[in-house]
């Protein structure tokens, strides 16, 4: 059976067509979305699994669109510089001609970002494509059959936005072991988990890509696996949200991180020899940290925690967070978990020798009777 091929914009994202082929099925016309605090009790349950349906997209507020546009101006800048020092590392230790594959969504923007880096710095143009992985499912093999049939797998590199504890760093690897070929490694921006070796930074700092949704990967919901609607050799599926085309800022963080190329090659030079010469050995210190707070905080399941910048921002816009963990004194990259958090009425609790900026706490044995630590109901946005 012929394999089926990329989706590409703009009949298919918000993106041009040459910044990122999507290896997904569209399922835009079909019902997939479900209420946050049902999708929850589903999945906290058993009934269900996360990428059976999608969360309703959240809008954002005026308060916090502003909160992204400035987080963008403060960080476009050390944006560009990882995403330099990641691309330059891996045409250097992997492959002179990669094939960027990110993993969808979050890897998408940052797939785009080295992309538009390698143009730029080495005047290459890179294909890159957009797979889909889906924790305790694995990646999706026909989308790896099509890599293999039109690139070579040593080529093709794996990208992701961050790290968090590192558990889609084990999927992909135990993923792949039946495809022999390709490199499990992923490249990331940042990883302050410790869990890779091959990325820009490894401080937790505010991606602004993590602020929001669709909105900020090209109008592309995440990925979604079912056994209804995808077979043994479909794509996994994802909506296109062409609605919501007038609240698009997908090219507006390419654009504004790529304005910022020029500042910060001469510190990427100087970031790439650094780290050609350092032990990035991956220490898994997110994992460990990880499995203590979800012990010491009585969650007994590290799906449930959720550690950086990052993932705290995913609890807070598509799950049924908890509490927030903050490091004391972690600063204005927090700004938006805090409004969040005020808007969902989550407590944030300042703790001491976090290794990570934040921890978001998904609700434990979560039902829609649940209560928030303060006694009310916890409610979804």
């Amino acid at each position: 059976m012929p394999l089926p091929e990329p989706l590409r914009g703009p009949a298919f994202s918000s993106y041009a067509p040459d910044e990122v082929g999507w290896l997904l099925q569209d399922l835009s016309s079909v019902s997939l979305e479900a209420p946050t605090e049902e999708r929850e009790e589903a999945i906290q349950a058993g009934g269900a699994h996360y990428a059976e349906s999608l969360p309703v997209e959240y809008q954002p507020s005026e308060q916090y669109q502003a909160l992204f546009h400035s987080a963008l101006a403060t960080s476009a800048a050390r944006i560009a510089r990882a995403v330099g020092t990641v691309t330059e590392t891996v045409l250097a230790e992997r492959s002179p001609r990669p094939v960027l594959v990110s993993l969808a969504r979050a890897g998408t923007p940052v797939g785009v970002l080295m992309r538009r880096w390698a143009q730029y710095a080495d005047g290459l143009d890179l294909p890159h494509y957009a797979v889909s992985i889906v924790r305790g499912r694995g990646i999706d093999t026909t989308a790896l059959r099509w890599l293999a049939a039109h690139h070579d797998p040593a080529d093709v590199v794996f990208v992701d936005g961050w790290t968090g504890k590192g558990a889609i760093t084990r999927e992909l690897a135990e993923a792949l072991r039946d495809f022999p070929g390709f490199d499990p490694r992923i490249a990331v921006l940042a990883d302050p988990g410790g869990c890779v070796d091959t990325y820009g930074t490894r401080d937790d700092f505010l991606i602004p890509s993590a602020c929001l949704n669709s909105t900020v990967s090209g109008l592309v919901s995440r990925t979604v696996l079912r056994d209804d609607l995808v077979g043994p050799d479909d794509f996994h599926g994802a909506k296109f949200y062409r609605e919501l085309a007038g609240a698009d800022l997908s090219r507006t963080f390419v654009d504004t991180v790529v304005a910022r190329f020029d500042e910060v090659a001469e510190q990427v030079a100087s970031d790439v020899k650094e780290l050609a010469a350092a032990d990035r050995t991956p220490t898994w210190a997110g994992w460990a940290a990880v499995e203590r707070i979800s012990e010491a905080y009585g969650i007994h399941d590290v799906n449930l925690v959720k550690p950086g910048v990052g993932e705290t921002t995913r609890v807070l816009l598509r799950r049924v967070p908890w509490k927030i963990l903050a490091r004391r004194g972690a600063g204005t990259d927090l700004d938006h978990v805090r409004l969040l958090a005020e808007q969902r009425g989550v407590p944030v609790e300042e703790v001491d020798e976090l290794p990570y900026s934040c921890v978001g706490l998904i609700h434990p044995r979560y039902t829609r009777g649940a209560t928030g630590a303060d006694g009310k109901a916890v409610t979804a946005l």
